[in-house]
C-alpha cells in the first residue's frame, strides 16, 4: 500500500483512538451514557501504541516517510521485518552506538522517525503520539489508579531501555529528540510501581538506570553555574525539527519581538528572507543553518532572523515541559540562563527517592551520600531561590545574579518535594491567591498570550500544589483546588465528551486563545487522564476521612450530654 494512503489511514485511526471530533463524540456521550471515568479506562486502550503497530510510526509533526529507528548493532526481528510490508516502513539501524545524550545530533542528517521501544506504552493523543519522558509519570499515576501494572511497569522499562540505548530518559522516543530530556520523574515512577509490585529485583534494577539518569542533571552542561543547582540544557542547536507542523512559531516570535523592541534582548539578528551563500554561512554560528532545516529556512519575518542564543534557550524550555510562556524571558528564550525551582525540587526528591531505595537494598553506605546529597541541594535552595521578601521560592537567573520577579505555578514544587520548612510552607499556601481561580490553579499572574501562562491550567501543576499543600496539612486549600480542577474538567466532558491537554481555569473552559506557540487544545489526554482519577481519589479519601471525624463527634457527643446533664443534676 503507498504511503501517503498507509499514512492517512493511520493518521483517522489514531484521531478516532483519541476522540479528535467533539461534536461526534458528544453525540456518543450523550446516547450511549458514557461517564467521565467510563470514558478514562476506555481511553487507556485507544491511547496505547507499541512499535510493532502502524498507527504508532506515524508522526503528524514531520511530513516525511516514516522509518523506524532500532539501536545500532541489534538485530532486526521478525515482527520490525514484517512491518516494513505491512506498514509501508523503513526499519534502519541508527549509524552509531549511543552512550549518552547528544552523541548522535540531527546534524547526522538522518530521516526523522521512531525510535524503537520494547514494551507497550501510553501516549498523551493527538499529534502527541510516542511516549513523552514527563507526561509518563502522571499517565502512570492513572495506570496504576486503574489497575494496570504490567503497562505501568512496561513503560518505566522502557525508560530503562532508552538509558542503555538512546542515551538517556528523552523528550520522546523519536530522532529528533536525542539531545534532551524531560523534567526528571524516573525515581518518582519507579516509587510509583514499586509501590505495587514491592518488587526487590526488580527495584535493584531500576535503581542502576535510575543513578545513571540522575547523572544526566549533574553533568557540566545541566550545572546552574557555580550554584551546585541544575538547569535545562538541550545538546541540540537551531530550531526543533518538530516545528515542521507548525510553520508560524517562529515567524510570531520574530513579530512579536520586532513589536516590543525594549523586551527581546539579544534574541533578533537583521537577516534577509532568501540569504545568498556568504550570509547563509555567517548565520550557520549567528542564527541557524538556512541550507539544512526547513524550519530554520522559514523561521524569518520582517527582516529579522533569531540568534543562536534565542535557539538555545528554546530548545532548554522544552526540556522544561513549559513550551511556551514568559517564565525566562520572551517565549522563554533564556531558559538555560536560569535554576528553575522545579527542576531543583524534583532532583532533591530525586535523591531522596535513591537514598530510600539503597536503604531498602542493603546500601547503606550508598544511601548516606544519597542524603548528603539531597542536604547539599536544600542548602543551595535555601541560598539562592528562598524569596523571603515574597515568601516563596523564586526561579535564579545565575547568568546575571539576580532572582526572577516572574510567578509561576512552580512555586508550590518544593512543598511536594517536601523540601521547605514548615514556616515557608505556611507563607507558599499563603500565596494561592495568586493562582487560584475559580477552575484550578492558573500557571502564572501573567496573560502573555501563551499556553503556559495565564489563564490556562494544566494537570501536573494541579497534581504538584494539590499533593505538596496536603503533605504540610493544607487539607482545606488542596480539597477545594482538587474539587474546582475535577469541576472544570467535568464540566466540559459534559459540553463536548472530551478530555483536553490544558482548560482556561479563568472560565472554566476548554475553549483556548493562544496567541504564539501550539495553538491547540489536544484531546486525548494522557497527563489530564491520570491526575483526574488521582484527584478523585483524593476527594473521596478526604470525604470518608471527615465522615469518619463528624461519626466520632457524634458517637462522642451523647457521652457529653450525659456527663454535662449528670453534672449538673448533681448541683
Amino acid at each position: 500500500m503507498p504511503y501517503g494512503l498507509i499514512q492517512k489511514r493511520a493518521l483517522i485511526v489514531i484521531s478516532l483512538a483519541v476522540l479528535s471530533s467533539s461534536a461526534l463524540l458528544a453525540q456518543v456521550v450523550r446516547a450511549n451514557h458514557v461517564d467521565i471515568d467510563t470514558y478514562i479506562h476506555e481511553s487507556w486502550k485507544s491511547l496505547e501504541r507499541s512499535t510493532n503497530d502502524c498507527d504508532s510510526v506515524v508522526d503528524p509533526k514531520v511530513t516525511s516517510k516514516p522509518v523506524i529507528y532500532i539501536p545500532a548493532g541489534s538485530a532486526i526481528s521478525e515482527m520490525l521485518l514484517g512491518m516494513q510490508s505491512r506498514c509501508g516502513v523503513e526499519v534502519q539501524h541508527l549509524p552509531k552506538v549511543i552512550r549518552r545524550l547528544g552523541d548522535l545530533r540531527p546534524e547526522a542528517r538522518m530521516r526523522p522517525g521512531l525510535l524503537y521501544l520494547p514494551n507497550p506504552y501510553v501516549v498523551p493523543g493527538g499529534r502527541f503520539n510516542e511516549m513523552y519522558g514527563w507526561d509518563s509519570y502522571f499517565i502512570i499515576l492513572g495506570l496504576l489508579s486503574d489497575g494496570r501494572t504490567p503497562t505501568a511497569k512496561g513503560m518505566v522499562e522502557n525508560f530503562f531501555f532508552e538509558i542503555a540505548n538512546y542515551g538517556a530518559v528523552l523528550n520522546a522516543n523519536r530522532t529528533y529528540f536525542l539531545t534532551r530530556s524531560q523534567p526528571p520523574l524516573l525515581s518518582s515512577m519507579i516509587a510509583e510501581v514499586y509501590g505495587t509490585t514491592h518488587d526487590l529485583k526488580w527495584l535493584a534494577s531500576a535503581y542502576r538506570y535510575a543513578q545513571s539518569d540522575y547523572a544526566l542533571w549533574t553533568s557540566v552542561d545541566h550545572q546552574a553555574g557555580t550554584t551546585g543547582l541544575s538547569r535545562y540544557f538541550d545538546l541540540g542547536t537551531g530550531p526543533v525539527p518538530e516545528m515542521a507542523d507548525d510553520s508560524t512559531y517562529y515567524p510570531d516570535v520574530i513579530r512579536w519581538m520586532v513589536a516590543h523592541p525594549q523586551q527581546h534582548g539579544d534574541y533578533l539578528i537583521a537577516a534577509s528572507p532568501h540569504p545568498g551563500q556568504d550570509e547563509a554561512l555567517r548565520l550557520r554560528s549567528a542564527s541557524c543553518d538556512v541550507s539544512s532545516s526547513r524550519v530554520c529556512s522559514e523561521a524569518y519575518a520582517d527582516g529579522f532572523r533569531l540568534s543562536f542564543a534565542f535557539y538555545k534557550g528554546d530548545r532548554a524550555m522544552r526540556e522544561s515541559g513549559f513550551d511556551t510562556s514568559f517564565r525566562f524571558g520572551p517565549f522563554s528564550g533564556s531558559t538555560d540562563h536560569f535554576a528553575p525551582v522545579c527542576l531543583n525540587s524534583l532532583l532533591y526528591k530525586y535523591e531522596r527517592d535513591m537514598a530510600a531505595f539503597a536503604s531498602l537494598l542493603g546500601k547503606q553506605a550508598e544511601a548516606r551520600l544519597w542524603l548528603r546529597r539531597a542536604a547539599t541541594r536544600r542548602r543551595a535552595i535555601g541560598r539562592y531561590l528562598w524569596n523571603p521578601d515574597i515568601g516563596t521560592f523564586s526561579d535564579y537567573n545565575f547568568v546575571d545574579h539576580r532572582a526572577s520577579t516572574y510567578r509561576f505555578a512552580t512555586e508550590f514544587y518544593p512543598l511536594w518535594a517536601g523540601l521547605a520548612t514548615s514556616e515557608q510552607a505556611k507563607r507558599i499556601a499563603s500565596q494561592l491567591p495568586t493562582f487560584e481561580r475559580e477552575g484550578g490553579l492558573a500557571m502564572s499572574n501573567s496573560d502573555s498570550g501563551t499556553q503556559w501562562d495565564s489563564p490556562f491550567g494544566w494537570a501536573p501543576a494541579q497534581w504538584f500544589a494539590i499533593e505538596g499543600l496536603r503533605r504540610y496539612g493544607f487539607l482545606d486549600a488542596s480539597t477545594r483546588l482538587a474539587q474546582k480542577f475535577r469541576h472544570t474538567v467535568d464540566t466540559n466532558y459534559l459540553h463536548d465528551g472530551t478530555i483536553r491537554e490544558k482548560y482556561n481555569v479563568v472560565d472554566g473552559s476548554a475553549n483556548i486563545a493562544v496567541s504564539a506557540g501550539y495553538k491547540t487544545n489536544v484531546i486525548g489526554f494522557g497527563w489530564t487522564n491520570g491526575v483526574y482519577e488521582k484527584l478523585a481519589r483524593f476527594v473521596l479519601e478526604t470525604r470518608a476521612s471527615d465522615s469518619r471525624s463528624e461519626n466520632d463527634t457524634l458517637q462522642e457527643q451523647p457521652r457529653a450530654s450525659k456527663e454535662s446533664k449528670t453534672s449538673f443534676s448533681s448541683h
